[in-house]
Parts: structure tokens; C-alpha cells; sequence
């Protein structure tokens, strides 16, 4: 038999036809470029963590902002992420363990991925948490790391008595009690003086408070709050 030669070579591997879009390595969430001409965030793609007690509106605003804007926005609930697990899911309410801090760390890591594959697709999000302040590390650090340093954290902290009302009017283990409400209440006052912009909701339904939301990011577009 004659000597074979080498192998033909093999054909490239069809296109990937998913939409997938490779994610940069580290840093993947630049700062958003302001568009001057538009009204509010107008077309600008970015990324957002509304920060807020139990009760605040966090979850019912960040929906309502992010189905209502120009440009593809997506809206990551962390507390929807957080309930994935279905067997051996860790209730805080029932005891705050090394369990349930893994899996809130995990669902953050979760949300942060997710938040930078939307991104890295051209769309939008708005991520919601509890934020402590006297705990950086894990709290903004952690999302930085997670998201990247274009991300643009807002504080969303009604008065007490609102966030009271409308903690008494959820229902499963999202609703906490008065005790543990007015506890992260107090808690999430540390924000004041962190140069972070602060929404008081109070008096605003959740039409306004997303308007108002809009405008606190596009001041934060032109000028990022350091943090």
C-alpha cells in the first residue's frame, strides 16, 4: 500500500446559532456612556442594583422600571434566585446559619453572572437586594466583583411606618416580622452619608418612584457615585 499522507483537516464547527456571546474576563461592565439628548437613561445600556429593606418596593419597582424602558432590560430578583432551591432550601426566619449565608452568597454569584451574560448581550439589567452597609465586603464589594465597576447602586428606603405596612401585607417566608423589619430598617440608615443616592418612597406610588429612579440614574451616568 502507498504511505498515507496527513489527515485532511477537519471542517470548522458550525457557528454557534444560541445567541451565547463569550464574557470578557474580569471587569466585563464598563461605565455607562451618558446620552445627553435623551430624557432619563434613554437608550443607555447599564446595569442597576436597587438597594432596599424587606417592604421597600424593591422588587414591584425594579419590574416596573425595567418593563417600561426603550432598550432590552432585564430585572434579576435575588430573593427569586435565593428560592431555586427547592430541597434543603435555608430559611433565614428560621435561624441564620452558615447554610443560608452560603446559599445568599451563591444566589448572589448566581445574579452576577446572569447580570454580565444579559449585558454581554446587549441588555439591561436591575438587580434587588438588601444591602447592609456595615457590611461591605459582601454587600456593594461583592456585587462589584460579581457584576462589574460600571454598576450603578440606588437606595430605596421609605420611612418606617410604610415599610411596616407594606411588609404586613406579604405573605410566605418573605414576610418578616415588625421586629426584624424595623431591625434592617435601622440598619439600612447606615446608607445616609455614603455618598450612594437614597429614594425616599413614601409618598410615591410605583409609577413615580420609577420615574424618579430613571432620573437618579442619569445624574448617576454623568457623574458615578464613588463607592
Amino acid at each position: 500500500m502507498p504511505p498515507q499522507g496527513p489527515p485532511a483537516p477537519q471542517a470548522p464547527p458550525p457557528p454557534d446559532s444560541t445567541g451565547h456571546i463569550q464574557l470578557p474576563p474580569g471587569g466585563p461592565v464598563p461605565i455607562p456612556v451618558p446620552h445627553l439628548a435623551d430624557s432619563g437613561t434613554g437608550a443607555a445600556t447599564l446595569a442597576v442594583l436597587l438597594i432596599g429593606p424587606a417592604g421597600a418596593g424593591k422588587t414591584t419597582v425594579a419590574r416596573h422600571w425595567a418593563a417600561r424602558r426603550q432598550v432590552p432590560t432585564a430585572h434579576i430578583s435575588l430573593d427569586d434566585v435565593r428560592e431555586w432551591v427547592c430541597s434543603g432550601f435555608a430559611d433565614p426566619q428560621s435561624g441564620w446559619n452558615e447554610h443560608s449565608e452560603a446559599q445568599y452568597r451563591l444566589a448572589r454569584r448566581t445574579c452576577g453572572f446572569a447580570a454580565r451574560n444579559f449585558l454581554a448581550n446587549g441588555i439591561s439589567c436591575i438587580l434587588d437586594d438588601a444591602v447592609f452597609p456595615d457590611r461591605p465586603v459582601v454587600g456593594l464589594g461583592g456585587w462589584k466583583r460579581h457584576v462589574g465597576p460600571g454598576l450603578l447602586p440606588v437606595v430605596l428606603l421609605p420611612g418606617l411606618e410604610i415599610v411596616l405596612e407594606r411588609n404586613a401585607e406579604r405573605s410566605g417566608n418573605r414576610r418578616l416580622s415588625d421586629e426584624e423589619v424595623a431591625g434592617i430598617h435601622g440598619r439600612m440608615a447606615g446608607w445616609y452619608g455614603s455618598g450612594l443616592p437614597i429614594i425616599d418612597n413614601s409618598k410615591y406610588d410605583v409609577e413615580t418612584t420609577a420615574r424618579v429612579l430613571d432620573d437618579v440614574l442619569a445624574r448617576s451616568i454623568a457623574s458615578p457615585p464613588a463607592w
